[in-house]
């Protein structure tokens, strides 16, 4: 199976293997103090965290991604924001349709490898 993602900015974006460690329905999100400091008019009013819900920047499903133990912050998780799907839209992680989370949460097991590719430049978006 295939799904569209939204990826990082230009940037923000970590290609690499990761360890998935932590799987969360509806996750509450606290953003990072480098999202703060980077853009403070965005996330300096979620600094004391976000409820979950449908508006919550995690969306319904979120996978944690560790290199060893160590929590990286980045995720593969749902977005409010379906039309950003197809561009580098994110802060670092990888955003999905709430559909799509929902149907990937349920086929991975915490420690399943997670590899994330290097984006292609001037292709955001393809179909097959």
């Amino acid at each position: 199976m295939r799904y569209g993602v939204a990826i990082g900015r230009d940037g923000l974006y970590e290609p690499g293997t990761y360890t998935i460690r932590r799987k969360a329905k509806w996750p509450s999100w606290t953003p990072t103090p480098n999202m703060i400091s980077r853009e403070p008019e965005i996330y300096a009013k979620y600094a004391d965290g976000m409820e979950p819900g449908p508006e919550n920047a995690l969306g319904s499903r979120a996978l944690y991604l560790f290199v060893g133990e160590r929590d990286t912050y980045l995720r593969i998780h749902g977005t409010p924001l379906p039309r950003s799907i197809g561009s580098r839209a994110s802060s670092g992680c990888v955003r999905m349709v709430m559909p799509h989370i929902n149907d990937l949460f349920d086929q991975v097991e915490t420690g399943a490898t997670a590899h994330l590719y290097p984006a292609e430049e001037g292709n955001v978006a393809t179909t097959s």
